[in-house]
């Protein structure tokens, strides 16, 4: 993990070695791929445990939001190894958790997002000269996929809703952050996460982004009766703030549609403070409170 983290190393071709160095160290790993980005990059899923009942966890869904993918990657290799060695987590046995419960990790959603906010044009493939106007040649806020479309806004959860706003603010194509794309679920990055959730019965959703050190736990009257009760004891482990749905962020989400689509509690959590990207002097910090609630979430 040391060797990713600082910004430079952290990009696609240094996080596939890393999935491949999990795998291959622990047998309680199994890779995954999920489907392909815009540029063909393959949306890697790591998946542990025994259970049938499986829990589902998401990051690097923005391109400026990559720390969230180290985030389950320091936890992924930290279940495996207390897994393996019969060992506790903050206190829980994780192999007895593990005989019930299966987790897929899917720790980068967007690799080509979080190319471009590393690298800047180099890593925008045959978008380059598109995504150099849209932004003016500063990649500095860049949160999209590879063609400009902001995957949290292309879920289909109220989609014409949000896309009326995105319009009074003057969103009306591809951008760096918050454009919707011409149609739900326009992206094979978006279409690759309902597959994986239509195919599977996943009983529980996080999708982890940055900044706030808040948790998103609704979606209007299609909120599952304990969503709030669950929401209350992840906050009640990390401090982080319940909040409701507000504005641009009030929908097309993965939490959002994933509440519509099969009526059992998600949640948006927004790691650290700050502005994006948060620094890795954070990590830690960040990791320390956030390795509890990702435990917690495997018990209901």
């Amino acid at each position: 993990m040391k060797k990713i983290l600082n910004d430079n190393n952290f990009v696609y071709s240094n996080y596939k070695k890393y999935i491949s160095f999990l795998n291959k160290k622990f047998a309680s790993i199994t890779v995954a791929d999920c489907g392909k980005s815009v540029l063909g990059k393959t949306i890697f899923g790591l998946v542990i445990g025994e259970g049938s009942e499986n829990i589902l966890y998401v990051g690097g869904t923005h391109g400026l939001e990559w720390i969230t993918s180290l985030l389950l990657l320091r936890f992924t290799e930290n279940l495996a190894e207390v897994y393996e060695n019969n060992r506790c987590i903050c206190g829980f046995n994780v192999t007895d958790i593990l005989k019930n419960k299966r987790l897929i990790i899917i720790p980068e959603l967007n690799p080509d997002g979080i190319d471009i906010s590393l690298t800047g044009e180099e890593g925008c493939g045959i978008y380059k000269q598109q995504n150099l106007a849209i932004c003016n040649g500063d990649f500095s806020g860049w949160s999209a996929n590879a063609r400009g479309v902001d995957i949290n806004h292309n879920f289909n959860a109220d989609w014409y809703t949000l896309r009326e706003k995105e319009e009074k603010n003057n969103i009306f194509g591809p951008s760096p952050g918050r454009y919707g794309g011409r149609y739900p679920e326009s992206e094979p990055e978006t279409k690759a996460i309902t597959r994986l959730c239509r195919n599977i019965d996943i009983s529980l959703l996080v999708t982890f982004h940055s900044q706030g050190e808040e948790i998103y736990y609704e979606y209007g009257n299609n909120t599952p009766e304990k969503s709030l009760y669950i929401a209350k004891m992840l906050s009640a482990v990390t401090d982080y703030t319940l909040v409701k749905n507000e504005g641009l962020a009030s929908s097309g989400g993965l939490k959002d549609w994933f509440i519509e689509e099969f009526g059992k509690p998600a949640f948006t959590v927004e790691v650290g403070k700050g502005k994006n990207p948060l620094p890795l002097t954070d990590f830690d910090k960040i990791y320390r409170r956030l390795e509890v609630m990702m435990i917690t979430g495997l018990l209901f």
